[in-house]
């Protein structure tokens, strides 16, 4: 009797390019040749871009579309009613409502329904929830999901790193992730040349787990020669870009990569657009310093330690600062 015909293995990489789109096959079960494909995978994208799409990442689409469409009632909603959940300039955090020209905004964290909300050297306030039925449970059921979905990543970064896959989970076990909903209203009128939505920036957790519906006007990633490129909206999966924390834990072989968020095309501004970020950030006590396997006598560390909680107040209320003053300018008219 002959042996069963095996199925070959699904190639990890369903979408190569710079953006590369990776099937990680967390929605079934998986051999250990699967997952050692996956971390290749992983490890390409993380080497070059600093970005990637997944599929099979396990989060149920009905949890998605739950959360999405409780988004879009709350922004749809009064604005007086928006401005009673309204986020704190001095909470690093931004839990509640905000609005910087054409963003509006909501964000609420794992923090701010813990005890650790009255830990001053963190953030000053709770979650502020909107008296809108089952958001707060759509958002935490979102947050958990996508929580678990970070958690599982981190370990195929490890692994991508020669570390064992565990390596990150005792940095993640009270961590102080925002999760923000990102809010693009229609436009009245087509922009002006050059208009973002978002500037060019990068992000300063660790890694950002980025929802976005098929809206117009999306996000795009600066390529190693200096020009943009399109991160189209694909159904069912969800972008994942390093944050700065990641090219210090890294010694810089990982980069944290430029992206923006550009206006809709002028047939396309009557419609509004909804993205979901998931900006993991590491316990309020990590240590971030160079990951073992990243260094050694040619390529000693190039950043010194610094805790994870500093770092992100530090860097959150910089970029308050910075969004005030393009408010102000935008109101003034000023260039």
């Amino acid at each position: 009797m002959s042996d069963p015909i095996q199925a070959p293995a699904p190639q990890a990489v369903v979408v190569d390019g710079y953006v590369p789109v990776i099937d990680l096959g967390l929605d079934r079960p998986s051999r250990p040749e699967q997952r050692a494909s996956v971390v290749r995978a992983v490890a390409q994208a993380c080497e070059t871009s600093g970005f990637f799409v997944v599929t099979g990442h396990g989060v149920p689409q009905r949890m998605i579309d739950r959360l999405h469409g409780a988004a879009r009632t709350f922004f749809a909603g009064p604005q007086h009613v928006k401005e009673r959940v309204a986020a704190s300039p001095l909470e690093p955090l931004q839990h509640g409502y905000s609005a910087y020209g054409g963003l509006e905004m909501y964000c609420a964290s794992r923090l701010g329904e813990s005890e650790e909300a009255q830990d001053t050297r963190v953030l000053v306030s709770r979650n502020q929830w909107p008296d809108q039925p089952r958001f707060r449970e759509a958002f935490l059921d979102y947050y958990e999901a996508v929580s678990q979905l970070s958690l599982k990543v981190m370990g195929l970064m490890a692994s991508s790193l020669g570390m064992p896959a565990d390596w990150f989970d005792d940095k993640f076990d009270r961590h102080m992730t925002p999760l923000g909903i990102n809010y693009y209203p229609a436009l009245a009128e087509p922009p002006p040349p050059g208009a973002l939505r978002n500037e060019e920036h990068t992000d300063f957790g660790t890694v950002t787990v980025l929802h976005q519906d098929d809206g117009p006007g999306g996000l795009q990633v600066l390529d190693q020669e200096g020009g943009w490129l399109d991160v189209p909206p694909i159904p069912g999966t969800f972008v994942i870009n390093l944050g700065r924390l990641m090219t210090m834990w890294t010694n810089d072989r990982w980069p944290s990569t430029v992206h923006r968020v550009v206006m809709p095309r002028p047939d396309q501004i009557h419609r509004d657009r909804v993205s979901v970020a998931f900006f993991f950030q590491p316990n309020s006590e990590a240590l971030i310093e160079c990951v073992p396997s990243c260094a050694d006598e040619d390529s000693p560390p190039r950043h010194p330690g610094v805790r994870s909680g500093d770092y992100f107040t530090a860097r959150s209320r910089r970029a308050f600062v910075r969004r005030s003053m393009l408010l102000k300018t935008q109101q003034n008219g000023t260039p």
